[in-house]
């Protein structure tokens, strides 16, 4: 009997030793719990990375970041600063002994420096307006520095000053003259975007880009969109100089010598261009750019333009590719950049001279990247859909990835998290389409699953092999579903005319499309039951989960989730601020003979809504009003269909707050589990 009891207990903990190596399903906590990677930069000498990691305190209700340093070797790592105040943007110093960064240790968000051999960090700005980005000047005396300020304003002091004035008045009603007068999830408050040049050593700060024009812009821009010459004589911005730029994708390369108080425009192009850097030897500047004004996803086409002859030459013109970021190599002969290619991303290198481009890496998911000073390496921030983003340095000669950093090993080491698959089908058109796919933790083929779809927004976005973390494919996989993800006529990364294919035409190929997909899905895999199935979707995905319910008269969607999705495309455009979206997508204003927002409108088939709904909304989405969800909801109510609404106050299009995000997922969870796990 005690040989028995014995082995019983062998048995028991070899079978709970083999549960933990195996992993558990991915929790709320887990996911939001994982350190965010972001923002490599190397430094001058080629020695270390400098990037930042955030984390979220759930019960704290709130994230905060640090600055890191990690070898380009990998072998030493180590954090750079501790402040409980968040600490971002690692830029360093071109002395490369130091590193400024922004922090909100003080209240305001301020430019720092610390040296990386120790010691306390010190604040070198004090921006009344607060600091939204910056930039060293070559020789490290001066930076540029992004901020919202009133253009009528002689200073920053003076704005902060107009500022506190609005706040005292207890007449709180905004007069407002002009779009965009509200932008993503704040209201502008008759403010512009402006580039400074501020002395390290203290002085005056002088506005480089004055008037009522955003320097950066304020969408359709990149992460460099105002930058110093090699030399420190000259600084090149973006702007749009158009009047109503909430109906205007014109951004344009500009061009201008600190205290000269005079702009040069180097660009004409009606459509946007932006993210300039100059080459290392100053002869030219490289930027994106796109060729149809008023389309926000064109084709992105790598261009450099001649600084002394203003020549322009299109270095991507035959790559049906999107570029998505570049950088220069150090010797001014060569541009590396990437692109979003079948829900990864391929890293490619083009002949400043032949114009050759020669693809180096293919099948990664990219999120950024930087270049050694001696052009020997990148450094690029990869993740998957099972793995966060962690830092890797590519080899260029060898084609070899090296990992540099874990900052989530362990956390990973816990879960099961199954791989992103990939699969194929005919949809709309007679064209391939991808379907992506993640099977649950502990899957087992010869069961039975319900089908749960998402429906990317956009339109003009993508599924791809990244942890998302809002619409994370682990966790909708967690409870026991089997993941589909259909990238859907209209998506980046199959090229150019595939994406157009949306354009004009929300509700057909799109829906086509989803409704093959899951319908082959169903025909082609034992596995999943095809009496449960639902769909969930936000922004474009929120759109098509609304018009899946006017059109789902055969049932196949037993439940839906529509996170800011849009009901009724006319009230929509009145109250949207980025105007040249749906004018672009509808084929002009709501007025005009030939526009498609009647057609393309989920609130025109009410009466065949019938399907069981969830819907969620933030109060501050002004991308898409949160009153399309309210309209929704009365709809479903008044129809007599099952449905639930959750409203957030303190939200805009994307749920932030890591308790908001918390009941999101609790609510989510417990809906499709109302209707597809009996």
């Amino acid at each position: 009997m005690k040989h028995f009891h014995f082995v019983s207990i062998v048995f028991l903990l070899l079978s709970l030793a083999g549960l933990r190596a195996q992993g558990r399903p991915i929790q709320f906590e887990d996911m939001f719990g994982m350190g965010r990677v972001a923002d490599p930069h190397i430094s001058s000498d080629g020695q270390w990375v400098a990037y930042s990691v955030t984390f979220y305190n759930i019960e704290k209700n709130r994230g905060n970041s640090d600055i890191y340093l990690v070898s380009t070797d990998g072998r030493l790592q180590r954090q750079l600063t501790t402040s409980p105040r968040a600490d971002f943007s690692p830029r360093w110093a071109p002395d490369g002994r130091s590193l400024g960064f922004i922090s909100t240790r003080d209240g305001l968000p301020q430019v720092y420096v610390i040296q990386i051999d120790g010691g306390e960090a010190q604040k070198i700005t004090d921006i009344p307006t607060g600091v939204n980005d910056f930039s060293w000047a070559p020789n490290g005396q001066s930076l540029l520095v992004a901020t919202d300020v009133h253009p009528n304003a002689a200073s920053p002091q003076a704005s902060a000053k107009m500022d506190e004035e609005r706040e005292k008045n207890l007449a709180k009603g905004r007069i407002i003259d002009h779009l965009m007068y509200r932008y993503c999830n704040t209201w502008r408050e008759g403010k512009y975007s402006h580039v400074l040049v501020v002395p390290v050593e203290g002085g005056k700060a002088v506005d480089i880009t004055p008037g009522a024009y955003d320097t950066p812009p304020i969408d359709l821009g990149s992460r460099h969109d105002f930058v110093w010459s090699p030399d420190g004589r000259q600084v090149c911005f973006v702007r749009n100089p158009d009047k109503i730029v909430a109906a205007s994708t014109n951004n344009d390369l500009w061009l201008t010598t600190p205290g000269s108080g005079k702009a040069r425009q180097l660009t004409t192009n009606p459509a946007n261009d932006a993210g300039p850097m100059f080459s290392p030897n100053g002869k030219y500047i490289a930027y994106m750019s796109m060729a149809r004004a008023g389309f926000e996803s064109d084709q992105k086409d790598l261009k450099i333009l001649d600084v002394a002859s203003g020549k322009i030459r299109n270095l991507t013109a035959d790559l049906d590719r999107y570029v998505s970021d570049f950088v220069w190599a150090p010797n001014s002969r060569k541009l590396y950049f990437y692109t979003p290619w079948h829900g990864r991303h391929e890293v490619y290198e083009v002949s400043l001279r032949s114009g050759k481009i020669h693809r180096l890496l293919s099948g990664e998911f990219i999120n950024q990247m930087d270049i050694s000073p001696d052009g020997s390496f990148l450094v690029l921030a990869r993740q998957a859909v099972n793995y966060p983003t962690e830092l890797f340095r590519f080899d260029l000669r060898k084609k070899k990835l090296t990992q540099l950093t874990f900052t989530n090993k362990e956390r990973v080491a816990e879960l099961e998290m199954n791989p992103l698959e990939d699969y194929w089908f005919i949809g709309a058109k007679g064209d391939s389409v991808h379907l992506l796919m993640v099977k649950p933790p502990h899957f087992d083929k010869s069961k039975k699953y319900p089908l749960l779809e998402l429906i990317h927004g956009g339109p003009q976005g993508e599924w791809g092999n990244d942890f998302h973390y809002r619409w994370n494919a682990e966790m909708f996989a967690a409870p026991g579903y089997v993941v589909i993800m259909i990238n859907f006529h209209g998506s980046r990364g199959y090229g150019q005319k595939f994406c157009d294919a949306v354009s004009k035409d929300w509700g057909g190929a799109p829906f086509e499309d989803i409704i093959k997909g899951t319908r082959w899905a169903l025909d082609n895999f034992d596995f999943v039951d095809r009496d449960r199935v639902g769909a969930a979707g936000a922004s474009y995905g929120g759109f098509m989960i609304n018009w899946i319910e006017g059109h789902n008269d055969d049932g196949l969607f037993k439940t839906l989730v529509s996170h800011d999705g849009v009901y009724d495309q006319r009230s929509m455009f009145g109250a949207t601020e980025e105007l040249w979206f749906p004018i672009w997508e509808f084929n002009g204003k709501p007025w005009d003979k030939g526009s498609l927002y009647e057609k393309w409108s989920p609130s025109n088939f009410v009466t065949h809504f019938n399907t069981p709904m969830l819907i969620v909304h933030g109060e501050h989405d002004y991308r898409v009003p949160y009153t399309q969800g309210l309209q929704l909801f009365t709809a479903l109510q008044m129809r007599g269909v099952d449905s639930r609404l959750l409203f957030y106050p303190d939200e805009y299009h994307f749920v932030t707050k890591p308790q908001n995000a918390r009941l999101w997922w609790k609510t989510v969870h417990g809906w499709l589990a109302k209707y597809l796990h009996p």
